[in-house]
């Protein structure tokens, strides 16, 4: 059996690193050499390359880069605007590509080491300072390699340091969680240090991939020294200095991806603050993160007198969650007003917008500046209205990223308006599920209508925002934009329609649904009515019209007869049959006005559904009015019902028929006249197949005699109207021939 030897294990480990330093010492020589010799190759061609420029015309050289103001996007310019704001990730994916093998060598290699320490302690030949020194030691050895590598290799002596610095986090976590080596504080201090040192490093370094590691680190330490019981003053305190260095490296070093990791790890915990105890302490740090970062948003804004798009949504989210942080601390803790926040970053970002509009500058910056500060007052006086926070801040703040997108043409707020607006529709039907267990809701003055209010006047400004798009053109931006309208006029008809069934919901059963009906009729009715204002589509207002027909065919069978049953029993006035017939004001307007404007007819089938509608309402209607004049109890309405099938129906779609047969003749629709001949086949074969075998001879007589008369009338007056239209012809022709 084998045992192991410490004495010859750290014999192995000394021998195996000075193999490795000759070998790394023999390979880096030969790589300097190799790259002196590839910058000499350089140089020379660099200095080739000048003497041929010198000898060139002018006309070939580019003219000096223009000072660009900030002025209105012209919609030609936009497409190359985006292309210059585009965020792209290929650098992202070059830089892992060409430093995966680095970056995961000095993983493995932090991991060897914590291995190497574990086997160690398990054999019991270090204590538990040993332990944590060998880490720190570990660490200050790979931050000096970096250090030594730094001018030639600038990447990978970054990669190398912010290892060391990893190294440095999880000894002092290890130390104090597991040893217990010192107390929390002496832990936390340590960890600060190390984050300080690592800011310094990379400042002096000049590299950016190193103070990422160094963020990283800086907001993990708390977690990694937790012990449970949060002392959050003191860590927002810590954090708001991290937070404060890192606004001035980013003035000094434009590096912009600190300033966005900064405020997401800044966000968590605040939000995690908020919740898990809500204090208002955290009211200080929302502002103090407030300013940090809206400081840091607008750093292009007072350098190269623009807006970057990252920089335009870093306004916008660094203002909508300060708000959502601040009023909920205000409505959980009963502090009032809860719009001064809003109200002040409002009359900041009023502040920004006047400054533009004295200087009359009216480029993106004025747009996005009074878009914040419209949209805050409006958030402000929602909020005080209780209105629910989360659905309301989210409704504005995705119409001014929508608002935004217009202005600029920039496509990332589009997506980031695409990502929003599903959240502002779940948001809202969690509000609208309160309508369950609610009682003695005031009507309109209730936390979920006006919530849902918001969601509504914020949804239609984003139609009209969208009925001028400047990409219509492109079918796959069409499509979202349909798919947009419908979901908007969905969730504008669900927020109307469950308000009104609340306010109703004691009414008996067939007096909900009719006033369901008779509200969707008469919304679908005023889209119809508004179809250009904002603009929907000929595909979108023809499915609103086939929906509208639909529903008034659904409408007088069911809720008309449903009415008419409950009248008849007295569980419901008159007057309720009276509201009920509001529909045919629509209705009729419809057929009148809104179809000869719209593309309906373009279907054949859109005939037969009208004649349908027609047929279904007139003879429902007329059955509804007999049973009213003639019924004196429930008993009777079946009879009656039977009587006016056998005998008035037959006559009604007989009338019916011919004039939808007169109308395809007069109007050269041929789709009228197959509907008439239709409703007259059916007529017919009812009468003798089963209208007969019902009536008394008396009735029999009747029915017989009044349609062979209508029939006769009905033939006489197509013969005469054939006999016209024949005449119409001849006269033209005959006016041809007298041309010629």
């Amino acid at each position: 059996m084998i045992t192991s030897n410490p004495e010859i294990m750290y014999i192995l480990v000394i021998i195996l690193f000075i193999i490795i330093i000759v070998l790394f010492n023999s390979l880096n020589k030969r790589v300097r050499n190799l790259e002196n010799e590839i910058a000499k190759i350089r140089a020379e061609q660099k200095e080739n390359f000048k003497d041929e420029i010198k000898d060139l015309p002018e006309k070939y050289l580019l003219p000096q880069e223009e000072e660009i103001s900030e002025r209105e996007i012209n919609p030609s310019e936009r497409k190359d605007i985006e292309e210059e704001f585009k965020i792209n990730l290929s650098p992202v994916f070059d830089f892992l590509r060409q430093n995966a093998l680095a970056i995961a060598g000095i993983f493995t290699l932090v991991l060897g080491i914590g291995y190497f320490v574990k086997y160690a302690i398990d054999k019991n030949w270090i204590g538990e300072v040993s332990r944590a020194a060998i880490g720190f030691a570990a660490g200050a050895v790979i931050i000096g390699i970096g250090h030594f590598l730094r001018k030639n290799y600038a990447v990978f002596a970054s990669i190398i340091t912010g290892g060391g610095i990893a190294a440095f986090y999880f000894t002092t976590t290890i130390a104090f969680r597991e040893y217990h080596l010192f107390s929390q504080n002496t832990a936390f201090s340590i960890t600060c240090f190390v984050t300080l040192v690592s800011i310094f490093l990379s400042y002096y370094y000049k590299s950016e991939i190193l103070i990422i590691f160094s963020l990283f680190g800086g907001f993990l330490a708390p977690l990694m020294i937790s012990s449970g019981h949060g002392n959050y003053p003191f860590l927002f305190t810590y954090i708001t200095v991290i937070n404060i260095g890192m606004l001035v490296i980013a003035f000094l070093k434009q590096w912009k991806s600190i300033g966005w990791i900064a405020f997401i790890f800044t966000s968590i915990y605040l939000f995690y603050w908020t919740v898990a105890k809500t204090d208002i302490t955290a009211v200080y740090f929302y502002v103090l993160s407030y300013i940090v970062f809206y400081a840091f948003a607008l750093q292009n804004f007072f350098t190269m007198k623009k807006l970057l798009p990252s920089d335009i949504l870093m306004l916008v989210l660094v203002n909508f969650t300060g708000i959502i942080g601040t009023v909920f601390i205000f409505k959980q803790l009963q502090y009032d007003p809860v719009i001064v926040f809003p109200i002040i970053f409002a009359l900041l970002n009023g502040i920004l917008l006047y400054r533009e509009h004295s200087e009359k500058k009216f480029g993106a910056a004025h747009s996005v500046f009074s878009g914040i500060a419209v949209s805050l007052v409006t958030a402000a006086f929602a909020l005080e209205f209780s209105t629910h926070l989360i659905t309301t801040v989210w409704a504005i703040e995705a119409t001014l990223l929508l608002f935004i997108w217009k202005k600029t043409g920039l496509r990332i707020f589009r997506i980031f308006f695409y990502i929003l607006f599903p959240l502002v529709i779940i948001a809202q039907i969690m509000t609208w599920a309160e309508y369950i267990d609610a009682e003695n809701f005031k009507i309109i003055f209730n936390p979920v209508f006006l919530t849902s209010s918001v969601t509504v006047f914020t949804t239609f400004i984003n139609l009209i925002l969208l009925r001028k798009n400047p990409e219509k053109t492109v079918s796959e931006n069409r499509f979202f934009e349909n798919l947009f309208a419908v979901v908007s006029y969905a969730v504008i008809y669900t927020a109307l329609l469950l308000e009104i069934i609340y306010h109703i919901s004691e009414k008996p059963l067939i007096i909900i649904f009719s006033s369901g009906m008779l509200f969707s009729l008469y919304y679908i009715f005023t889209i119809l009515l508004l179809r250009r204002k904002p603009e929907i589509g000929r595909i979108l207002e023809t499915g609103l019209l086939y929906t509208f027909f639909f529903l008034i065919i659904l409408n007088v069978v069911m809720a008309g007869s449903g009415l008419i049953t409950n009248i008849v029993l007295n569980k419901i006035a008159m007057n309720t049959y009276f509201m009920y017939g509001l529909y045919l004001i629509p209705l009729l307007y419809t057929i009148v006005k809104i179809l000869p404007e719209s593309d309906f007819f373009k279907i054949p089938f859109s005939y037969w559904l009208l004649a349908t509608t027609l047929v279904t309402t007139v003879s429902m209607e007329a059955l509804h009015l007999y049973i009213l004049l003639f019924a004196d109890n429930i008993n009777e309405t079946e009879k009656l019902q039977e009587y006016f099938t056998l005998l008035y129906l037959p006559i009604i779609w007989a009338i019916l028929a011919s004039f939808l047969i007169y109308k395809g003749l007069k109007t050269d629709d041929h789709e009228y006249g197959k509907a008439g001949f239709a409703l007259l086949a059916i007529t017919i074969i009812k009468l003798y197949f089963y209208d007969v075998w019902k009536m008394d001879n008396v009735s029999r007589i009747i029915a017989f005699i009044i349609l062979g008369i209508i029939l006769l009338l009905s033939s006489f007056l197509f013969q005469r109207l054939k006999n016209i239209v024949v005449t119409m012809v001849e006269k033209k022709d005959i006016k041809d021939e007298d041309k010629h």
